[in-house]
């Protein structure tokens, strides 16, 4: 018997939908339930690295990973069997199934459903047969009638699975009636009858303010409005996008500033999300030299199109806040395209990703070179790190396990090292060190989200994911309606 679906559409992007599976997830697993999350297709630069069904590894977007961890599942590739990475306003690098395809890549949007709907199709009836519910995320809102025809992501699913559906809305935005009422409206009348509850998310105040608002579009819908869910701050799971609002955090008296450059095409920022946790760190989104004045640390994170962010950051004077605070012996983190962007260079011959703009000098922070290769590097990763200076001295003989995602390939660059400029080699082939000890450069993402490495560096420890999986479904459990989520999962 194939699974019962359970949908979470939004009426936007940002309602909520990402966390609401995830709670969903961890709440059906607690019943008992074999549980799956899936997203037909994600559109996001923060993406994990899983498995294969075949035995290999690929990409998806972070999202379905941590949906898959609150079900205690092992995530792979079908879960998120289409993903979107933003490398320019109009192009997007396509991943099929966790790997890149270079011929999707370049269709037209609007030509790719037709292509891929048979394999996300196919990998939601595996979920299905494989799992007792599956718990399906949409994408932005299902009433897009622009693209309606070419949609593969939501009525789509919902109608392939026979899913049971819940349309969310931030009322904390305002207006959530009128979304609500208006995303019904637009849709085809099979697809209305598909919802089996409205859901206001983000709420603060008092709930019995609202009425007589759930009655009337109830009697205008058909539909009842079976929770509301209170805005939780801090919840500790990773916004899809990575960056919650514009504002630094501290989470208790601040002893140390970390501030993380925020470049347009930046690439699984959401892998620091633990630092707004830990007590005494300040976690500052840096994109003007002045966001970085006063930091002790200065973080450059990943990025899809590192020499374009190469270039964004001197265009904003941010090159030289760097360079400043590394020569006064300010401590510097470079990450992925972080790393890349602190070497001496960056060279693309094949054209992967500075199509027409060629090479690039890099900061010149430590004495590497980065050639982009056509082939790209997906791999889980785990090593132990040898001998580190300065501020990150508690790193030394201490494993790391993270993920890596990258075309470029880094050495220490021929003619520096011939003149003498030395580079301390952490993790062969990964982790770099310059002379002085302030500045790193590190290929492995995750970083922060090893509690080994919270505990060495900061002496402390933050919720862990089990944690904070279980309270998001307390509090779905507590919002809902009775009777609601296990009638969602009933048979019919």
């Amino acid at each position: 018997m194939a699974a019962r679906a359970v949908m979470v559409l939004g009426t936007s992007s940002g309602a909520g939908k990402s966390w609401l599976a995830t709670a969903l997830c961890r709440y059906y697993a607690r019943e008992g339930f074999r549980v799956a999350p899936f997203k037909a297709q994600n559109m996001s630069n923060n993406a994990r690295v899983v498995a294969t069904p075949e035995g290999g590894e690929g990409e998806i977007g972070a999202a379905q990973y941590f949906q898959a961890l609150a079900a205690g599942v092992e995530p792979d590739v079908r879960m998120n069997p289409l993903l979107l990475k933003p490398e320019a306003d109009t192009r997007s690098q396509v991943v099929l199934l966790g790997r890149v395809d270079p011929a999707l890549s370049a269709l037209p949007w609007r030509a790719r459903g037709a292509v891929v709907w048979p394999r996300v199709a196919q990998a939601l009836d595996a979920l299905r047969a494989e799992h007792d519910v599956v718990v399906i995320e949409g994408a932005g809102s299902p009433a897009e009638i622009n693209l309606m025809d070419s949609d593969i992501v939501n009525l789509r699913v919902a109608r392939h699975a026979q899913a049971r559906c819940l349309l969310v809305a931030d009322i904390d935005r305002g207006g959530a009636f009128a979304h609500l009422y208006g995303t019904w409206a637009l849709l085809p009348p099979e697809d209305r009858a598909r919802i089996r509850g409205f859901v206001l998310n983000k709420f603060r105040g008092d709930a019995a303010l609202l009425a007589p608002a759930p009655e009337r579009l109830q009697a205008l819908t058909g539909i009842s409005t079976v929770a509301t869910v209170p805005l939780l701050r801090g919840h500790g799971l990773p916004e899809e996008d990575g960056v919650f609002d514009d504002r630094a955090t501290a989470c208790g008296a601040v002893r140390l500033t970390v501030a993380v450059v925020v470049y347009p095409r930046i690439s699984n920022l959401d892998e620091f999300e633990p630092l707004r946790a830990v007590p005494g760190v300040r976690l500052v989104w840096a994109r003007t030299p002045a966001d970085v004045v006063g930091a002790d640390w200065i973080i450059l994170p990943g990025s899809k199109a590192t020499v374009a962010d190469l270039a964004w950051l001197r265009a904003q004077g941010l090159d030289q806040a760097v360079v400043a605070h590394a020569a006064r012996g300010g401590a510097v983190l470079g990450i992925c395209g972080g790393l890349q962007m602190l070497g001496e260079a960056i060279v693309d011959p094949h054209g992967v990703e500075a199509v027409g703009q060629g090479d690039a000098p890099g900061l010149g922070l430590l004495p590497l070179v980065t050639a982009f290769e056509r082939q790209k590097t997906v791999r889980r990763t785990r090593v132990t790190c040898g001998r580190v200076a300065g501020p990150w001295a508690a790193l030394s003989a201490l494993t790391l396990v993270g993920y890596e995602i990258h075309h470029g390939q880094t050495v220490p660059h021929p003619a520096m090292v011939a003149a003498g400029a030395r580079v301390h080699e952490v993790v062969p082939g990964l982790v770099w060190q310059n002379a002085a000890g302030n500045v790193l450069g590190c290929y492995v993402h995750g970083l922060f989200e090893n509690a080994a490495v919270l505990r060495a560096l900061f002496g402390a420890a933050v919720p862990t994911l089990e944690t904070v999986f279980d309270r998001l479904a307390d509090t779905v459990a507590r919002s809902f309606a009775p009777g609601t989520l296990d009638a969602l999962v009933a048979k019919e």
